[in-house]
């Protein structure tokens, strides 16, 4: 079996239907041998040259019934045991994507997105199919083999005991193999994973491949990523092969010992001579022999199925370790009797907060301390690099945060619950993600069942009806993925959309406005002191007259806070500000034909 804390309990919880087809199994198993029995019958009712019909009919009529027996036997187990086997597979993918959700960011900075999809589709696949063909091996080739064994030895112990000695060097064999099939199926998994998210890559980025006319480079590339990919494979498919083989070789050198040594007995019985073996006397007729291989031709089966048993084995543990690891990963966890954010009037502070992003030596953000008046309209500027997305990005709980160094309405939000501080916050990231959904859908994704007259306005908002408008299926077209069929300005305002929608006590737009022209964004700031009057919002910008009208202006540069203050006081006392001011009045200049 497959044991591991992630998958015992799903053990438990489907026991019924395991136990259901272990019986269907053991009925199979136990009136399968019949068979040969019955074959054995017919060659000895033929041997005296008359043959009687009753006993004949008897036979018929007896392998009839077992025939019945087999169908519905085979039906029962399939159906409870692969039932079984494909709801664990669905518990722990539900669990893991559970888990996903939870992670920090820092998890997904350092795992490829295509080492996480392998997870869920391959190992997970891997691990289903042990639980259900796996099982039905184990337990038929458990249940199969001592029953065999039994009716063997009754038949006669002596052949029996010279077949024995092959089937220990096989359970020998693949015990020994599994250790190395096992180690062999990481490594093929791991070449997997590259081949996997190198494919995504490729795809998600096929437009900037065909810009820049790099198509035959990455055909080359992956081309050597496949490569290793199909020596992992060759190295796995080798010993699984060689393991295959060997056991075929057993079975055939059994076979030829039956044949050879109990034909020989026979032929002593036949001609009044039977064989004396260990003060044995060995009477096998005919029939007896035939029952014989019959019984051992029936153990051919688990006998191939311990090779599969063993390799499969091998694989499904090796992906349970991979998928345990990743249920085992760190997640932001809240703190026991957290605190619950509730009426929110959206005052942030920061009191001396520093921030490392992991395996970092040096600090993304230095002293931050700041305090944020609940209703107050917050721009934050700064050179690229200076800390202004992680400053913002800190308030959203996605990294683990230093206890009372970052605050809400005065709460320690590393002692709230997180949810309760996300449902606190909206936010329109850097990278404006959209979902390959109808834009619609992707604008009133913070609510479930948001009605269109809702989604309209907040397309209002952003300034994005007149562009919906001219679209052929207007709220109902699909972005595609990442929104590759919109502008970057579009994706922008449908990003802008979709945290006005949420209607949260803080609203965080983090440099949402750099793709679109001055008039549009002098719509949203606008539209901004009109809507979120009383509310506090956050803006994070790269030209210094998208946040001019705030109230307040935060200068970030190389981590840390230069100066906090209104407009009116930057000028006399933010270098950093001063320079922007400087260089976008110079720059309007320009575009209006001075020098």
């Amino acid at each position: 079996m497959l044991l591991g804390k992630y998958i015992n309990k799903y053990y438990l919880k489907y026991i019924w239907l395991y136990l259901i087809g272990v019986i269907g199994l053991v009925a199979v198993d136990w009136f399968q041998l019949l068979l040969p029995e019955y074959l054995g019958k017919i060659v000895d009712l033929f041997d005296g040259g008359t043959v009687d019909t009753s006993a004949l009919r008897e036979v018929v009529v007896g392998v009839i019934f077992v025939a019945l027996v087999l169908f519905f036997g085979r039906v029962t187990w399939r159906f409870s045991i692969f039932n079984a086997s494909q709801k664990t597979e669905a518990g722990l993918r539900r669990q893991m994507f559970v888990k996903a959700e939870k992670l920090p960011l820092s998890y997904y900075g350092k795992t490829k997105v295509g080492t996480v999809m392998a997870w869920f589709t391959t190992d997970l696949e891997t691990i289903e199919e042990f639980l259900g063909w796996g099982t039905i091996m184990l337990f038929d080739a458990t249940f199969l083999t001592m029953l065999v064994i039994v009716k063997m030895v009754r038949l006669d112990w002596v052949l029996s005991l010279i077949v024995a000695v092959p089937l220990v060097l096989i359970a020998v064999w693949g015990a020994l193999v599994e250790k190395f099939q096992s180690a062999k199926w990481t490594e093929r998994q791991k070449e997997f994973d590259n081949l996997y998210d190198f494919s995504r890559e490729s795809f998600t980025g096929i437009r900037v491949i065909k810009a820049f006319l790099s198509q035959t480079r990455r055909i080359h590339e992956f081309a050597k990523i496949v490569k290793k990919n199909k020596k992992a494979n060759i190295s796995y498919a080798r010993l699984t092969v060689l393991f295959d083989c060997l056991i075929s070789l057993i079975i055939a050198a059994i076979t030829a010992i039956i044949l050879g040594v109990g034909g020989y007995f026979v032929y002593n019985a036949v001609t009044g001579n039977p064989a004396q073996i260990f003060g044995h006397t060995v009477d096998m007729t005919a029939g007896d022999l035939v029952t014989f291989l019959g019984y051992f031709e029936t153990m051919i089966w688990p006998m191939m199925a311990l090779g599969q048993i063993v390799s499969m084995r091998s694989r499904a543990k090796a992906s349970l370790k991979r998928v345990s690891d990743f249920l085992n990963s760190e997640e932001v966890k809240d703190p026991e009797n957290a605190v619950i954010l509730k009426d929110v009037k959206g005052a942030v502070s920061f009191k001396n907060f520093t921030f490392f992003y992991p395996d970092c030596k040096s600090p993304a953000l230095k002293n931050i301390t700041l305090d944020i008046a609940a209703g107050e309209k917050i721009g934050v500027i700064g050179k690229v690099g200076s800390g202004k997305t992680t400053l913002v990005n800190s308030l959203f709980k996605i990294y683990e945060i230093g206890e009372n160094q970052v605050f809400i309405d005065g709460e320690d939000i590393a002692a709230c619950n997180t949810d309760s501080v996300r449902e606190a916050l909206a936010y329109a990231p850097q990278d404006n993600f959209l979902f390959s959904d109808t834009l619609a859908n992707n604008i009133g994704f913070g609510l479930d069942g948001c009605p269109r007259n809702m989604v309209e306005r907040a397309a209002d908002f952003a300034c994005l009806s007149g562009d919906i408008a001219g679209f052929k299926d207007g709220y109902d077209t699909v972005c595609g993925e990442r929104g590759v069929t919109l502008s970057g300005g579009q994706k922008q305002r449908t990003a802008i959309a979709r945290a006005y929608l949420k209607d949260a006590p803080v609203l965080v737009l983090d440099d949402s406005v750099s793709a679109v022209d001055i008039k549009t964004e002098e719509e949203i700031l606008s539209a901004i002191e009109r809507e979120r009057a009383g509310k506090t919002t956050i803006v994070v910008a790269s030209r210094a007259s998208t946040v001019a009208r705030f109230d307040r202006i935060i200068v970030m540069n190389d981590g840390g806070v230069e100066a906090f203050a209104s407009p009116e006081e930057l000028l006399k006392i933010s270098p950093t500000y001063k320079k922007m001011v400087r260089l976008q009045a110079l720059e309007n200049q320009l575009k209006g034909g001075g020098v």
